[in-house]
């Protein structure tokens, strides 16, 4: 039963094209979902293809796609090793880069440094209060109000939530001998909400809230962000060049990799890539040749330069180059039937 809900609740969101139109489907991260509507409506424009996407969550994504609901899943957490053995063999191409932030709504603060240390005490139920000693170190000659802290998580399979608990785990060592990394996790404090927007929304209204959140949420509903001091031991916020400064390095071939908590100077802390996720053999379920053709097509276009220029429109950065190189290497050995897609 539980199969067949989730199924159903996959359709209902990325349906909405009728059945003579050409289109392809997918589902999953909230995250990237402002900059995903923003260039599926171009594709539209250009191609005549529909590309219908539904925001519901990282793990519903995965989940949509091992029960082939989906064309394509998006991630903001790559396959484990335990999911990649429990499904055909997935291809990851990184959409673009993008950062978590930390959202808050303390009345009269429009500047906030937070440490990973301090936002694992939030989380941790440790700190309490916005005047806490530690949280007044960071931000010396601030009047911090004598206020309540409400912390708020997602409650859904969550790939922000693994970016955000990877970098807690990394910046502290009680994050990680306690909660640690994943897309669902045992909260010791705080309130839940679903998805990107849902945390949003329970930030913007809520005195004394604190919460990760994709940027472009945001900036879309003018909530301050902390700058986070990374290990160079700069207070750092979000922009197209501090989550690209995350990104230097070398990339495995199969584009599975994080960068939070990078060394790197000018870095911000909580940066990471986003996936689309395909399977490599795409002649499945009886599965013509030319829906395959249109979803690498699909997956091309993406990565491609003059889209990648368009990730700064939504406060989302563009792939570097190596990535993309290897993204279209990863593209050339999709296959159907054994045969590369041309």
């Amino acid at each position: 039963m539980n199969k067949i809900l989730i199924a159903l609740s996959a359709l209902l969101l990325i349906s909405g094209c009728s059945s003579s139109e050409k289109s392809i489907t997918g589902a999953g991260a909230t995250f990237p979902l402002p900059f995903y509507n923003m260039i599926f409506n171009e594709y539209r424009d250009s191609s005549g293809i529909n590309v219908n996407y539904g925001g519901i969550g990282s793990g519903g994504g995965i989940k949509s796609l091992n029960e082939k609901v989906v064309e394509f899943a998006g991630s903001d957490a790559y396959l484990s090793e335990e999911e990649m053995a429990s499904m055909p063999e997935v291809v990851h191409i990184p959409s673009c880069m993008g950062a978590v932030v930390m959202a808050y709504n303390i009345p009269g603060c429009k500047a906030l440094n937070l440490t990973g240390e301090i936002i694992s005490g939030i989380y941790l139920g440790k700190i309490t209060d916005w005047n806490d000693p530690a949280i007044a170190e960071v931000n010396p000659g601030m009047e911090l109000p004598d206020l309540k802290i409400t912390p708020v998580y997602r409650s859904d399979g969550s790939g922000t939530t693994f970016v955000f608990s990877d970098y807690l785990s990394k910046a502290s060592k009680d994050w990680a001998e306690g909660p640690g990394t994943g897309k669902s996790l045992k909260w010791p404090a705080g309130i839940a909400a679903k998805g990107n927007p849902g945390v949003a929304g329970i930030i913007a209204s809520t005195e004394g809230s604190v919460g990760y959140i994709g940027s472009e949420y945001s900036f879309a509903l003018n909530i301050p962000a902390a700058s986070i001091r990374n290990r160079a031991g700069e207070f750092v916020s979000p922009s197209t060049e501090s989550i690209s400064a995350a990104a230097s390095g070398d990339v495995p071939d199969d584009l599975r990799f994080m960068i939070t908590d990078p060394e790197n100077a000018g870095a911000y802390p909580i940066s990471c890539f986003t996936w689309l996720l395909i399977y490599k053999e795409q002649a499945y379920d009886g599965r013509p040749e030319e829906k395959a053709r249109e979803l690498v097509n699909l997956m091309k276009w993406v990565i491609s330069e003059d889209v990648q220029s368009l990730t700064e429109k939504v406060h989302y950065a563009p792939l570097p180059a190596q990535v993309r190189e290897k993204a279209m290497k990863a593209l050339s050995e999709v296959t159907y039937n054994g045969q590369q897609i041309r």
